[in-house]
C-alpha cells in the first residue's frame, strides 16, 4: 500500500486525528468511512482511531488501498513530462480522446496510461484532474489518488490553477490584449456545438494576448494568439474567440479552414497549480506540436 504521512505541528496539537487529516488532505466521505472500518490510520506506526489527540511531533500515517481502472492497456505513445507518487502530467497528441465514452471505448489516453502501469509495475485508479478535447494538444494531469484528484478539484473550483492555451486563429485580431466575458452554452443537446448563450449559458471569461500577427497572400492573414482560462467551459475557447470573429484554424467544428491544419490548432501549454500533497507551486510547459509550427513556418514564409 501507498502511504501518507503527516508530521503533527504545534498549531494541531488538541486537534483529533480525524480533525488533522481533514485540515491536510482532501479525501472524501467515502474514503473517511473506509479509513475508520479498515483501520488505515496509524499513529507512530501503530493503528490508531480517529478520535485520538496526538502530540506534536507525532507521525500520522494514511495507508491507501491498491485500486486500479478496468480499461484495457493499449499501446499508446505517452509523452510524460512529470511523475511523482501523486501524479503524472502528460503532453497530449491530437487524435486521441482522454477518456473511454461510449462513442470511443478504447484508444484513448486512459487506455495508455494503463499499459504504463503494467509496464512500470504500477497499480493505481486512473483518475483525470482536467481533459481536453480530442483534436486539442497539451497539458492533462492523472491523479494518482483520491486525494490528489479532490485537492485538484478544490483549486480549479477556486480558480487558483492557472491554465494557459496557445492557439493559431484565422485574421488579425487588432487589440493585443482583451477579455471576452461571455456566456457559453449548448443550445442543442444532440449536437456537441457550444455558442454565447445570453440566456441559459454559464458563466465564461478567457483573457486573450497577441503573440504574432502574419499576413500571407495565399492563406490569408492568422494571428498567434495566448489565452488564460478564467473558467473552464466546455469548447470555451473555440466559442469566445469565433464569437469574436477568430476561428482557430482548422476547426472545422466552428467553420475553421483546413488549408494550413488538418485540426483545430489550440495547444494547452501552460499550467500551474499547488501539489496536492507538498503544497508546492508547481508550473509546467508543453512545447508546441509539430503540426502547429509547420503551420506558423508556413505563414512565415
Amino acid at each position: 500500500m501507498a502511504k501518507y504521512e503527516h508530521t503533527v505541528t504545534q498549531e494541531e496539537v488538541g486537534l483529533t486525528i480525524n480533525q488533522i487529516l481533514r485540515l491536510n488532505y482532501k479525501f472524501s466521505s467515502r474514503f473517511r468511512t473506509k479509513m475508520k472500518y479498515q483501520s488505515l490510520v496509524d499513529l507512530n506506526g501503530s493503528p490508531a482511531p480517529g478520535y485520538v489527540r496526538p502530540d506534536v511531533g507525532d507521525i500520522i500515517g494514511v495507508r491507501l488501498p491498491e485500486e486500479t481502472s478496468d480499461f484495457p492497456p493499449e499501446d499508446i505513445p505517452l509523452d510524460i513530462i512529470y511523475e511523482d507518487d501523486d501524479l503524472i502530467l502528460i503532453n497530449k497528441q491530437p487524435g486521441i480522446i482522454v477518456h473511454p465514452t461510449k462513442g470511443h471505448p478504447v484508444h484513448t489516453i486512459a487506455n495508455g496510461v494503463m499499459k504504463y502501469m503494467a509496464d512500470t509495475g504500477q497499480s493505481f485508479k486512473v483518475r483525470f484532474a482536467n481533459r481536453i478535447d480530442m483534436d486539442t494538444t497539451g497539458i492533462i494531469i492523472v491523479a494518482k489518488n483520491a486525494n490528489a484528484q479532490n485537492d485538484l478539484a478544490d483549486q480549479m473550483r477556486k480558480s487558483t490553477v492557472l491554465k494557459k492555451y496557445i492557439a493559431l486563429v484565422q485574421g488579425t485580431v487588432e487589440k493585443d490584449h482583451f477579455v471576452i466575458d461571455k456566456p457559453v452554452g449548448r443550445p442543442d443537446q444532440i449536437s456537441i456545438r457550444r455558442e454565447v448563450m445570453y440566456e441559459g449559458g454559464k458563466n465564461a471569461i478567457s483573457e486573450v494576448k497577441v503573440l504574432e500577427r502574419f499576413e500571407s497572400a495565399e492563406y490569408g492573414p492568422h494571428t498567434l494568439v495566448e489565452v488564460t482560462l478564467h473558467t473552464g467551459r466546455t469548447h470555451q475557447i473555440r466559442v469566445h474567440l469565433s464569437h469574436i470573429g477568430h476561428i482557430i484554424a482548422g476547426d472545422e467544428l466552428y467553420g475553421g479552414s483546413l488549408d494550413l491544419i488538418e485540426r483545430q490548432a489550440l495547444h494547452a501549454y501552460h499550467i500551474e497549480f499547488t501539489h496536492p500533497v507538498t503544497r508546492e507551486r508547481l508550473t509546467f510547459e508543453a512545447d508546441l506540436p509539430e503540426d502547429i509550427k509547420k503551420a506558423i513556418a508556413t505563414l512565415k514564409s
